[in-house]
């Protein structure tokens, strides 16, 4: 990025700050929709990718440890009813860890972008499913497995997986443990990109984690009010504002033009 002029820098500093926002308040989007445009500025994903991997890290932990002490305090003590559906978690993981793998070391069986287009068009499926108050379920428990595994599939190989993952865990998972769950899910798939990356001889940027940081800490304040808000609100109206994000998510990915 050493030779952007001064108003891309700007851009990027801004979509860093919505990257931060919808994070926080939904509990995925950071990388889907923010990289798109990311890429407009500059069409090299590999300087952002490790960018957003580090960030995260760092806030996936961060609501993580907040969510555990907060409930903690409210009990009184460090075993009170747990803000992460660890069983849940662990169910998926055994699905997705293999598909995650395959993605890692690039064992590619279709090019990407038509990989892509088929994530995209079933989230949209699900998403229109939410808006309208009608979710998709599966009647069928191994359709949610192949949901899941393509999910970690997508996001070994960059870090897009999310809104497919997102959809079959909001099915499974309750509203109040929805957002903490996924970023711990999160923090364990890009520790695995993350070592990757480190092992590819992929530049990290850290230069540039100085000042994104903390557009991305602004985001994150602002998406923390608008979590609060959305859990004071009843189910319906979280659903349909997951479903409207799901939607943009799955357009921006339909029409983002190939690398």
């Amino acid at each position: 990025m050493a030779n952007l002029d001064w108003y891309q820098y700007v851009f990027i500093g801004l979509i860093f700050a919505w990257s931060g926002f919808v994070r926080t308040s939904l509990g995925f989007g950071g990388a889907v929709l923010s990289l798109p445009f990311l890429l407009l500025v500059l069409n090299e994903p590999l300087v952002f990718l490790p960018i957003i991997a580090v960030q995260l890290l760092i806030f996936s932990s961060w609501i993580a440890w907040r969510g555990h002490r907060a409930l903690a305090l409210q009990s009184g003590s460090t075993h009170g009813e747990s803000n992460i559906d660890w069983a849940y978690l662990l169910k998926a993981l055994k699905i997705m860890i293999i598909p995650k793998l395959v993605g890692v070391v690039g064992l590619l069986t279709l090019p990407s972008r038509t990989m892509t287009t088929i994530i995209f068009v079933i989230v949209l499926v699900y998403a229109i499913g939410y808006v309208l108050n009608r979710p998709f379920r599966s009647k069928n428990k191994y359709v949610d497995y192949v949901l899941l595994a393509l999910g970690g599939y997508v996001s070994g190989t960059s870090l897009i997986g999310a809104p497919l993952i997102v959809a079959v865990f909001a099915s499974h998972v309750a509203k109040h443990q929805l957002r903490d769950t996924l970023f711990v899910l999160w923090f364990i798939l890009v520790v695995i990109k993350m070592v990757s990356f480190v092992i590819a001889g992929v530049d990290l940027q850290l230069i540039h984690h100085l000042w994104l940081l903390p557009c991305a800490l602004v985001g994150h304040l602002l998406g923390e009010r608008v979590h609060r808000y959305m859990l004071a609100g009843d189910a319906h109206l979280f659903f349909r504002v997951l479903g409207a994000v799901l939607i943009l998510v799955s357009v921006v990915g339909l029409l983002r033009p190939p690398a």
